[in-house]
């Protein structure tokens, strides 16, 4: 598998494509920083794959919507993710999916109903290249470890409301600063949904730290991402505009509704809801 396929892509292996399930599986390199909105992404790629081949590699699908995606556990590094997508649509239009990542062999993200609407293949990447790769992926696989981890988000400009708001600004790093865009993708590089996802999550959990119901809570986790809207590409170097809105809070969560601009455009939102580690 090719040099550009070492930085943001999360299925090492597709192990079974039976009707429309399609399973695989990647291996958490150890001393990466993986967050668990990957988990997301990796069920993505691998839906993606089976619709690409469905579709001979003329269309590619982007992210869209998704109506909820539910974490139950945290991956870790050298953690083995198993990973199951079933494919409800696929045409030249759309693909609609459902997924499930196990993480070392208990359930550790649910995600339901995703759309993702679908584009010319040639626009994004060469389609040849996309073939050879994904047979690749069904037989000796991708080489594992070669992801070498995300960077976690910087903000600027924090400007927190305790218990009711946070904005900040967040920076897209160029196309040089980050090697995921050698992934995502070649021919037209976009900054990856899952990561602006990560990015509005931690600020909710910042936020949702400053509510009194849950600020002697301990450490909070994010245990779903619902109503996701991608509404725009974001470019490299795009500057965006970050917001979460505290919506209710008692002593089990907190939900909040986050949006991202660039200038006065809404480039996505989503509804989040997070509490405290302790709580199952």
């Amino acid at each position: 598998m090719s040099g550009r396929f070492r930085s943001f892509s999360f299925v090492d292996r597709i192990t079974r494509r039976e009707g429309g399930r399609v399973e695989g599986h990647f291996a958490v390199p150890l001393g990466a920083h993986f967050p668990a909105s990957l988990m997301a992404e990796a069920v993505g790629q691998l839906a993606a794959w089976s619709a690409m081949a469905q579709l001979d590699f003329v269309h590619r699908p982007v992210a869209g919507l998704a109506n909820a995606v539910h974490y139950h556990a945290l991956p870790h590094p050298g953690g083995l993710l198993q990973l199951q997508a079933d494919i409800e649509r696929c045409d030249a239009e759309a693909v609609a999916y459902s997924g499930k990542a196990f993480v070392d062999g208990a359930l550790a993200m649910e995600l339901q109903d995703s759309v993702g609407p679908m584009l010319p293949m040639d626009e994004f990447d060469a389609p040849e290249a996309v073939r050879a790769d994904f047979h690749t992926l069904l037989g000796a696989g991708a080489a594992p470890g070669r992801f070498g981890g995300v960077p976690e988000p910087e903000f600027h400009d924090l400007q927190l409301q305790p218990g009711e708001r946070i904005g900040a600004g967040l920076q897209v790093p160029d196309l040089a600063a980050a090697p995921y865009f050698q992934d995502h993708f070649p021919r037209r590089p976009v900054f990856p949904g899952t990561l602006l996802m990560d990015a509005l999550a931690t600020l909710s959990l910042q936020l949702a730290q400053s509510a009194a119901p849950l600020s002697a809570a301990g450490a909070l986790v994010t245990r779903k991402v619902g109503q996701v809207k991608i509404r725009a590409f974001t470019a490299p170097g795009t500057r965006l505009a970050l917001e979460a809105v505290l919506q209710d809070a008692d002593a089990l969560r907190a939900r909040l509704k986050v949006t991202a601009r660039s200038e006065d455009k809404t480039v996505a939102t989503a509804r989040i809801e997070v509490s405290p580690r302790s709580v199952s």
